[in-house]
């Protein structure tokens, strides 16, 4: 059995179905009628429930010191619930299968992740060399969806989507757990390292940092139809942006220090500022696909670096929640904002206007990473349980 492989499949299908659900779910809502305003109240209160859903499915991991049994329970409530909404035309329906489907799909992210780290540190290989797969599975995913809703409609992603959901399922069930740690899960080294100064400042960063790109990421799809295009525009643009990461994760052995996380993370946080300022002044929604080649700069850099200086600061036993921790801030707790916030400023004032917004954002957690750094960045911590990515 070739681990490796099997787990870099499993990033493959994982995020595949990602690249169904983030980018499309507000292209298919604005199919169904819906207005920006009510595509941020969906996905919005999806957050909510991504809120409660990833703490509760971490602990459960951490608890039953199992990742792969849940991830095996999630994938196939995501086959039925997710083949629902994508069938479903009332409004009634679409709330509640698109609810379902945040509580079992979006709490696979952080656990996928946690198995990917410590199976890459165990097995003495590269994170980012399973992370591209991951990349590459939402590129390819999120083009094809573009055409499978252009030609098949709903229908047919619905299809897609439980068919990609059950065959993760079949790779997951020859996938090895991951390695249990020998310490034991206790709730007063999770209260150690949430009330930890030093911790509480990072998830800030993350959260300031997160909200602009989720806030794109919600919209992006919305715009480049305002703009003229259709969805297979939008499925190109999501496919560009997550090619562009697979070179940076699969060098992220070589580009990412430990120790300089939070300078790296500030400097993804200006090519945000960047990408976003510019799409604010794009008419045509070819060039706007065109620009989100600028991802290689912005997500893989802030997440890898976030990942690794998130476990440079969490008890050991507590990997699978603070994973879950940092997971729920960037697609959870941030989606609020960015979902409730967003739609409402998209409503009223327009595209231009939204990534202006978007980009004011960046450059505010830009700002806070060079502070940080400034504070912590420039001595080694005590007690790290860190890895080199």
């Amino acid at each position: 059995m070739n681990i490796p492989k099997l787990l870099r499949s499993f990033n493959f299908l994982y995020f595949a179905l990602l690249a169904m659900f983030i980018p499309f779910l507000p292209v298919y809502l604005d199919n169904q009628g819906l207005s920006p305003a009510q595509i941020g109240f969906v996905v919005g209160t999806g957050g909510f429930i991504t809120i409660v859903a990833q703490p509760l499915w971490g602990m459960i991991s951490d608890r039953t010191k199992t990742i792969r049994k849940v991830l095996l329970f999630l994938l196939l409530c995501s086959a039925i619930v997710g083949y629902l909404l994508y069938v479903s035309n009332s409004y009634s329906q679409l709330i509640l299968f698109a609810m379902l489907l945040y509580f079992f799909l979006m709490p696979i992210d952080p656990l996928t992740e946690s198995l990917n780290f410590r199976i890459a540190e165990s097995s003495g290989i590269s994170y980012g060399s399973i992370r591209t797969y991951g990349a590459l599975g939402y590129g390819i995913m999120a083009l094809l969806t573009g055409y499978v809703m252009y030609y098949f409609g709903a229908q047919g992603l619905g299809l897609l989507f439980a068919g990609s959901s059950l065959l993760g399922f079949l790779v997951s069930w020859n996938m090895p757990d991951a390695p249990v740690t020998g310490k034991p899960v206790t709730l007063d080294s999770l209260k150690h390292f949430l009330s930890n100064k030093e911790t509480l400042l990072f998830l800030l960063l993350v959260f300031v940092s997160s909200v602009p790109a989720r806030m794109n990421d919600t919209f992006l799809g919305v715009y480049i139809i305002d703009l003229g295009g259709g969805s297979a525009l939008v499925g190109q643009s999501f496919f560009l942006a997550a090619i562009s990461e697979i070179l940076v994760f699969a060098l992220s052995f070589w580009w990412l220090r430990k120790g300089k996380e939070l300078i790296i993370i500030a400097f993804a946080g200006a090519f945000y500022f960047l990408r976003f300022f510019i799409s604010a002044w794009i008419t045509d929604p070819q060039l706007l696909t065109y620009l989100q080649v600028l991802q290689l700069l912005t997500f893989p850099v802030f997440y890898s670096a976030a990942i690794q200086y998130l476990y440079s600061i969490v008890p050991e036993e507590w990997r699978a929640t603070g994973q879950t921790v940092l997971a729920l801030l960037f697609f959870g707790v941030s989606g609020i904002l960015a979902s409730y916030a967003g739609g409402a400023i998209y409503d009223r004032f327009g595209g231009k206007t939204f990534f202006l917004c978007v980009s004011a954002l960046s450059f505010t957690g830009m700002i806070f990473g060079l502070i940080l750094y400034r504070i912590y960045g420039r001595h080694s911590r005590k007690g790290e349980h860190a890895a080199t990515l």
